[in-house]
């Protein structure tokens, strides 16, 4: 080949080896982690309470607030998360509170992506007094001594105005007032006996957080929800419980 050629050649060979490699290596899509220690929101679609439930038993809920990572949503809202009941200690007669044990086990995108895993709550909105012992995982409802003492006083009280009653027509009134007392007293002790502190109750609606023990990876390809219907949000509306009143009222003492 002439010299004078030389500097062309080898300058259209070059853009040729870069155009070729420019298209025969695409940029491969971006992959999506989500952090260890990462704090997802989630709704309960079901109750759980230390009444009704039983270790081994699943709970259904659902991601309230989307997961953003690189400006990309990777667990938008609606997502579903199944998790099981670990443990259940029901409320003792005199002291002891209910213990509610749970544990996260999967997460379903809205386009059926599925990953596997271990969880712990973080956090407990519950709708009733229950709360969360962050160390031990565990949902522990209220007690109720001050339900205790008003119900044994209540005993003391009225049968101390039922005594004196008794008592004023033979002329010992204040007799009978002592011994009204302590009879109603018992009555009310026997009545605590025979009854449960209030149960720890996760019910339909409240708020719990999941903390990740383990990242959670997805591709590209599966965090596309174009095609997914908007998801139901079946933990709306309000709970069966309630302090006031309602299905279930862990204020009051429930026969065991």
């Amino acid at each position: 080949m002439p010299k004078r050629f030389l500097p062309g050649a080898v300058l259209f060979l070059g853009a040729i080896a870069a155009f070729g490699q420019t298209g025969a290596v695409p940029a491969a899509p971006p992959a999506y982690t989500v952090q260890t220690g990462t704090h997802i929101p989630l709704g309960l679609i079901n109750s759980v309470s230390t009444k009704h439930s039983a270790a081994g038993d699943r709970i259904y809920l659902e991601t309230v607030f989307p997961i953003v990572i690189a400006n990309r949503i990777v667990i938008p809202p609606g997502s579903y998360v199944t998790g099981t009941v670990t443990d259940v200690k029901r409320p003792g007669r005199l002291k002891g509170r209910g213990e509610l044990y749970v544990r996260f086990d999967s997460i379903t995108l809205p386009n059926g992506v599925t990953r596997d895993f271990r969880s712990r709550l973080g956090s407990v909105d519950a709708r009733g007094d229950e709360r969360l012992d962050k160390k031990e995982g565990m949902v522990q409802g209220d007690s109720n001594k001050g339900g205790d003492a008003r119900t044994i006083g209540e005993g003391a009280a009225t049968g101390a105005s039922i005594g004196a009653i008794a008592a004023a027509s033979a002329g010992h009134a204040g007799l009978g007032a002592g011994i009204g007392a302590a009879a109603g007293a018992a009555v009310g002790l026997a009545g605590v006996l025979l009854t449960r502190g209030p149960d720890a109750v996760l019910a339909k609606g409240s708020t719990v957080e999941m903390v990740l023990d383990r990242p959670l990876m997805f591709e590209a390809s599966e965090v596309n929800f174009a095609s997914t219907g908007g998801a139901g949000h079946f933990s709306d509306g309000g709970g069966p419980v309630t302090r006031t009143g309602g299905l279930l009222d862990p204020g009051r003492r429930l026969p065991y």
